[in-house]
């Protein structure tokens, strides 16, 4: 299997690009696409539901995404150190019924030495909102480039 770059051991600059190659994947809602970042035999905590390998990350992205209409996505890093690095996200997205949320949450990542996750651990919560609320309207797809990330839009 080929490496993803970048691959441990990260230093900053290459810890910021690694966590928004993965922001502009998810935000493609492409659960193949996605699942390609992660080994084989990737394990995840993701809330409640604990998964592993590709397939059920599979899965669970086609869940996800058949629920959580609209999704937009922002991570950010937050500390990196050898092949690990944590992150803060917020989404925006909306049910069948309309209603609009933004999910707050950390995510504890994990590489093999050839930049793929091992290991994904993630703890999220969700805020009803408001659509006036929204600060995440850009086209769906990847966030724009010169686009506020989290710190900027005070999340």
């Amino acid at each position: 299997m080929p490496a993803r770059p970048p691959v441990p051991p990260f230093d900053h600059e290459s810890a910021v690009r690694k966590v928004r190659l993965a922001e502009n994947a998810w935000n493609s809602r492409d659960p193949e696409r996605v699942a390609l970042a992660y080994t084989p035999d990737s394990q995840w905590r993701n809330r409640s539901e604990f998964l592993q390998g590709r397939a059920e990350i599979i899965a669970f992205l086609q869940r996800k995404w058949a629920r959580e209409l609209d999704y937009r996505l922002i991570k950010e890093l937050w500390a990196f150190a050898g092949n690990r690095i944590a992150v803060r996200f917020a989404y925006e997205w909306h049910d069948d019924a309309g209603n609009w949320f933004r999910s707050y949450g950390n995510e504890n990542w994990e590489f093999d030495e050839e930049g793929l996750m091992r290991r994904r651990l993630a703890s999220i919560n969700d805020l009803p909102i408001a659509e006036t609320q929204r600060k995440y309207r850009w086209p769906l797809g990847p966030r724009p480039e010169g686009h506020p990330g989290l710190s900027e839009l005070s999340l």
